[in-house]
């Protein structure tokens, strides 16, 4: 009797263990809008710089030390972006020597980025805009470098015989969690980017998508948890004025979906936790690594549930140790990228720089359009400050200097249009300043951050005011064409880039209008033939300006107050 009850006591003691929950812990370890960025170095100024998946790599490695399970993830625009990426895409990928300079093909066989996050041991990549800039060929050559799977469920193949489709999602099991990894890509890649760059991709609505991903997860692979990587923005506006680029806050309630890592507004964003998802944002050009830890307990169905989560971002510093073996990977395209760079293509009479070229007309972005209207042969030409701290130095010009001055792999558009256009750009243009809240334009900023400076958009081949005593949508005054007002319907040539001519924010106006000439070749490379031709220009001839003068000194006194030196 004794014994029974003593084995009554052991079974039950082990019933209680069996039925006892399984403690679990997931670790996802992320990365975003890296843009080729490998070394720690800044190639427009040739100086060491805190960011590059060298440096990831290190803190990546430093963080599986305390998680050897954790996945590896990132959220796109990967493949474009530094001059080590423009000059493999653009030059060594092509066969073109840089320069004219000879150099071994075979110390080239893979996309840089492909063979850095190779060696990282990444799980997925989600496909980003930018993956398409450089055409199709480009594309599907990073994508078969890659020994991860491109994540797009949102992306479409248009027939049996169009390109390879992207898969939806995986599932990974981490200590028997089945994680389910769904990506999706901003559905806005047909604003900005030439139609045979996606030809045969349609992108759908990633809210549907992601339900659809979701659906065949739980059914065919009872996963356990949902994590969504994103190639898409956060915007608060709301969802009446929500752009269908930042999809983000969308996806938030749409059942199921435990964690969305995204990317692509080139911000960061530690922990939010938004109606029981978890939101996160590491910063980009490999300037900080996600980590996200879910931790999970077994249920008496099997399977796991979730019990909590938490982000937080680790951020890349001047005493990071770049990962060695990245380094030795990368220094051939290293190497090839500074000898391109370094080449000298023209040479300047003055200084000239960009540090007020968003308050006041200048000499290098005059340069800028100078080149564009040349090759375009427009009448009207539009034209952004991508980099303030550009600066040309009397003298010599490289090739680095020019790629410091036009950041971007854009082509050149000619279009037809007419005044009505150039006007309602401008005053799209010049929601970038805040209106005047006194006569004397100095009570606060009158730079709208809520604008990207690169979005601020100046013509040339017209004359203007930029008005801040008037209301937003009404504030270009004194607009010119040849000395003459210009009228609204008058027919004109426009110059612009590829993604005006898309239609990208706010600039409407250009999307449906006809391209009557193309450039095929990046913008910065028009301006480098341009100027191994003619002299650049010395000075401003002044063809805009911001009124009245108080809001110009207020101005002026602000971006010089943004252009001190940060202390560290």
């Amino acid at each position: 009797m004794r014994v029974h009850a003593v084995f009554l006591m052991f079974a039950a003691f082990l019933q209680a263990l069996l039925l006892q929950s399984r403690e679990v812990t997931v670790t996802i370890l992320a990365t975003t809008d890296m843009h080729g960025n490998i070394y720690p170095y800044d190639y427009l100024t040739s100086k060491p710089a805190e960011r590059g998946i060298a440096k990831l790599g290190t803190l990546i490695q430093t963080e599986r030390r305390t998680a050897p399970s954790a996945l590896l993830l990132d959220c796109g625009d990967t493949i474009q972006g530094s001059p080590l990426e423009s000059v493999y895409q653009t030059v060594v990928a092509t066969g073109k020597a840089p320069r004219n300079r000879p150099f071994d093909r075979s110390a080239f066989a893979a996309d840089p980025m492909m063979t850095a996050m190779n060696y990282l041991r990444y799980d997925a990549m989600a496909v980003g805009n930018h993956e398409y800039n450089y055409g199709l060929k480009n594309l599907d050559k990073a994508r078969s470098d890659a020994r991860f799977p491109w994540l797009s469920a949102n992306t479409r193949t248009v027939s049996r015989h169009g390109p390879k489709p992207f898969a939806p999602y995986i599932v990974k099991e981490v200590e028997g969690v089945k994680v389910g990894i769904i990506g999706i890509t901003t559905p806005a890649v047909p604003t900005w980017e030439k139609q045979e760059n996606y030809a045969g991709y349609s992108f759908d609505n990633a809210v549907a998508s992601t339900k659809s991903a979701i659906d065949e997860l739980r059914a065919k692979h009872k996963t356990d948890v949902i994590v969504v990587i994103a190639h898409s923005g956060v915007n608060e506006s709301g969802a009446a004025n929500r752009s269908h680029e930042d999809i983000v806050l969308d996806l938030v309630p749409v059942a199921g979906v435990d964690v969305i890592i995204f990317g692509h507004s080139h911000n960061q964003l530690e922990n939010r936790m938004l109606n029981g998802v978890l939101l996160t944002q590491p910063k980009n050009w490999a300037i900080s690594l996600s980590r996200v830890d879910i931790q999970l307990e077994s249920t008496m169905e099997g399977g796991y549930k979730v019990r909590s989560k938490t982000s937080r971002l680790i951020p890349v510093t001047a005493k990071t140790e770049a990962d060695p073996e990245i380094l030795r990977l990368a220094k051939p395209y290293h190497d090839v990228t500074e000898a391109y760079l370094n080449t000298v293509v023209a040479r300047a009479k003055a200084d000239i720089d960009a540090s007020e070229s968003r308050i006041e007309d200048s000499a290098i972005i005059d340069a800028i359009q100078l080149a564009q209207m040349r090759y375009a042969k427009a009448d009207v030409s539009f034209a952004s400050s991508f980099n303030p701290r550009a600066a040309i130095a009397k003298g010599p010009i490289t090739i680095r200097q020019v790629a410091a001055l036009y950041l971007y792999d854009n082509e050149l558009y000619a279009i037809e249009g007419t005044g009505k256009m150039v006007r309602d750009a401008l005053e799209n243009s010049a929601g970038y300043f805040k209106s005047c809240a006194d006569p004397s334009c100095s009570n606060g900023s009158l730079i709208n951050s809520a604008v990207i400076g690169y979005n601020f958009d100046m013509a040339h081949g017209v004359t203007y005011d930029i008005d801040l005593t008037r209301p937003d949508g009404d504030r270009i005054r004194n607009l010119q064409f040849r000395g003459k007002p210009l009228a609204l319907d008058q027919k004109l040539r426009i110059a612009v880039n590829n993604y005006r001519a898309g239609g990208s924010n706010g600039y409407t106006m250009f999307k449906d209008a006809k391209v009557v000439w193309r450039s095929y070749e990046d913008i910065r490379d028009l301006i480098i033939r341009y100027y191994s031709e003619h002299e650049l220009p010395t000075a401003p001839d002044n063809n805009w300006r911001i009124i009245p003068e108080s809001a110009h000194r207020s101005l002026e006194q602000e971006v010089r107050r943004y252009s001190q030196p940060q202390s560290k």
